[in-house]
């Protein structure tokens, strides 16, 4: 019944915080949501295969037919060189390779420009507010003073 039916993984590939050495980084490689069960998952390092600090879940089920795996890279970044995590399975016609691009990701680029946007916002506020203020203070001063005068001392009298 499902012999022919195949469903390509869906593949993540992010850094995580390193554990046990600051000096270190951990990739983590995921493929999500495949169908059948077998898959492989290789990290390559300048397109040559990686076979040390690798570590890798079972294969776990989904509970819907498909299925999703982890695969786990530590290394020391390197100024230039290029991780690849590189995920063989039947679905694909020829292995799918994801480049690491260590640039910030991009939720994180999304929380730099809002904050940079609420912080324009507000400044312009705060500009606004102050030439509101200004004018207003200024008009309030020249009704203020020209009250004071009162009116002409100047006074008439009737001549009896």
């Amino acid at each position: 019944m499902l012999k022919n039916f195949t469903v390509e993984p869906y593949v993540r590939l992010k850094s995580l915080d390193p554990s046990s050495n600051e000096h270190s980084a951990m990739l983590m490689c995921s493929a999500y949501n495949f169908y059948p069960k077998h898959i492989i998952i290789t990290w390559l390092r300048n397109g040559q295969k990686v076979n040390s600090d690798v570590t890798s879940t079972e294969v776990l089920t989904n509970g819907d037919w498909s299925y999703q795996i982890h695969a786990y890279l530590q290394y020391t970044p390197t100024a230039g060189e290029r991780i690849t995590c590189m995920v063989e399975h039947y679905s694909l016609t020829e292995p799918q390779l994801h480049d690491w691009d260590p640039s910030m990701p991009t939720p994180e680029k999304y929380k730099i420009v809002i904050g940079a946007s609420v912080l324009l916002l507000g400044l312009i506020s705060v500009v606004m507010g102050l030439v509101y203020y200004r004018k207003n203070y200024t008009v309030m001063i020249q009704v203020a003073t020209s009250d004071d005068m009162g009116p002409s001392s100047s006074i008439e009298t009737d001549s009896l």
